[in-house]
């Protein structure tokens, strides 16, 4: 597998700052004591355009396609965010998209990929990881379609444009921090925010932040080798890849990427306190990598740290549901 590198980084960085919001990079006084750092920022990648950062390697993705790949048109499988930031990065370049999404993704996220202009196709996963089954559905609508297929996450252009959110993060903080910890489903923005950050500080600690259940990558590294895992009930929707990407998951190896899991509680309780102390509102799966340093799982006291809030697409009535039943799931 052969990883992006520096330079293609930086021109990901560059093209897709055309079109992409410069997100905010926050800190909070409580929330530094609170977990010991010398400086903690979070970046809020969920006020992204399409609330997440996946508009990003999308846009990078899009822009090397050919003339005639562009008319042609692209599919693409997503529960949501990856969704919505194709849709558009397809809308900004002129490319028709096509989604297939599981039936049973939330249906704010369906209404936002089709307000971007995308077409989508719900796919329906049964008893099968639904990863799979839109998966299979995506290729097949390729072959009969002639669209151009691609991943949400196993492609080395995908990784290569996520990095845009560390590259970003540096330029603010001034510095290359010593602590990174961001999300991972499949890996995109794990890859590239981790060869980002190896390459300006080569002594930096990167922690893989996953659901218990889809904790994929994190034993995968452990492993030395690519390995699935069961899955299982999580409230983070958009992190239920079973398996890392190829690409993604190379890109972490060589960075030296270390993983652990977050469970459902620890990532309510970062919902909360992200709104409460930072006034900003997370999806579960955005507030993984604020959950595992919140939980004491990565050693931060002392460090200057990078946490990637990477989304915040879901409903208010989620929200308030899942903030309201913190100690709940606590207990």
């Amino acid at each position: 597998m052969t990883l992006p590198t520096q330079e293609i980084l930086n021109a990901a960085y560059a093209a897709t700052r055309a079109v992409a919001r410069e997100t905010p990079l926050l800190q909070s006084e409580p929330l530094t004591k609170m977990t010991g750092a010398t400086a903690l920022f979070v970046k809020a990648e969920g006020l992204q355009k399409a609330g997440s950062f996946k508009l990003r390697g999308a846009y990078w993705r899009l822009c090397g396609l050919s003339a005639e790949e562009r008319q042609r048109g692209v599919v693409a499988y997503s529960s949501g965010n990856f969704a919505q930031g194709l849709a558009l990065a397809g809308r900004e370049l002129g490319v028709p998209v096509t989604i297939v999404m599981p039936a049973d993704a939330p249906e704010m996220k369906r209404r936002a990929t089709e307000g971007f202009g995308a077409k989508v196709v719900l796919s329906h996963h049964g008893d099968r990881p639904r990863e799979e089954a839109a998966s299979a559905l995506a290729i097949q609508l390729a072959g009969e379609q002639g669209l151009v297929l691609l991943h949400p996450f196993d492609d080395p252009a995908i990784v290569a444009g996520q990095a845009g959110a560390a590259l970003e993060a540096i330029a603010q903080i001034g510095a290359a921090p010593d602590v990174l910890v961001a999300p991972v489903g499949g890996g995109g923005l794990m890859g590239g925010a981790a060869l980002a950050l190896r390459a300006a500080n080569p002594r930096a600690e990167i922690w893989a932040a996953e659901p218990e259940g889809y904790d994929g990558m994190g034993r995968s590294l452990a492993a030395g080798e690519r390995v699935k895992v069961p899955g299982g009930a999580t409230i983070c929707d958009a992190l239920q890849a079973t398996m890392p990407g190829e690409a993604p998951f190379a890109a972490c190896q060589a960075a030296g990427v270390r993983g652990l899991a977050v469970t459902d509680a620890e990532v309510a309780r970062a919902m909360r306190t992200a709104f409460d102390e930072l006034k900003l509102v997370l999806e579960p799966s955005g507030a993984v990598a604020l959950a595992a340093v919140l939980a004491g799982r990565v050693p931060v006291a002392g460090k200057t740290v990078l946490v990637v809030a990477s989304g915040s697409n879901i409903p208010f009535a989620r929200f308030s549901e899942l903030v309201d039943k913190t100690k709940e799931l606590v207990a």
